[in-house]
């Protein structure tokens, strides 16, 4: 079994990593999903075998726009999913993920939490953990024997 921590779009914003701090220290992977890929650089230097970071449309100065990562038997697409149109719907994306084998499409820019699946893809968006979004969310996912199981987590819930 693996676990991810995604995130994306905090937007300078990395107050909230504080309450998952224990999630962060004991998942398998953490993904930043860009706007500010910057953000990240703490949770690079504290975990830099798991941390993967994209670069965003507010991302200026490097960093790579896609990855894939395998994890149990899963091929998982990582971007942050402006230059597939996100925005109109996530039909670009999953034809992206399709075409680098993956059946996994992980993606921010909406700042709106998302998963589900089409096309025989799971696909998800963390949403946000800053004011820019009315829920203020990061996903946890699951990936074992094959399967994977992703869940919204509203950082407001958590003491």
């Amino acid at each position: 079994m693996k676990a991810f921590v995604i995130l994306s779009d905090t937007h300078r914003n990395t107050a909230p990593l504080a309450k998952i701090a224990v999630v962060l220290a004991e998942s398998d992977y953490i993904v930043h999903l860009g706007d500010m890929a910057s953000d990240a650089r703490e949770l690079v230097r504290d975990y830099p075998e798991k941390t993967y970071v994209v670069a965003g449309n507010n991302d200026f100065f490097g960093g790579e726009s896609e990855y894939v990562i395998e994890a149990e038997g899963r091929r998982i697409f990582l971007c942050h999913g402006h230059r597939y149109g996100v925005k109109r719907g996530t039909a670009r994306l999953v034809q992206a993920a399709k075409e680098h084998l993956c059946d996994v499409a992980l993606y921010g820019h909406t700042h709106e939490p998302d998963v589900h699946e089409e096309g025989g893809v799971l696909v998800v968006n963390p949403g946000c953990m800053t004011r820019l979004s009315p829920r203020q969310t990061y996903c946890y996912l699951v990936v074992a024997d094959k399967k994977a199981v992703a869940t919204i987590v509203d950082v407001r819930a958590l003491p």
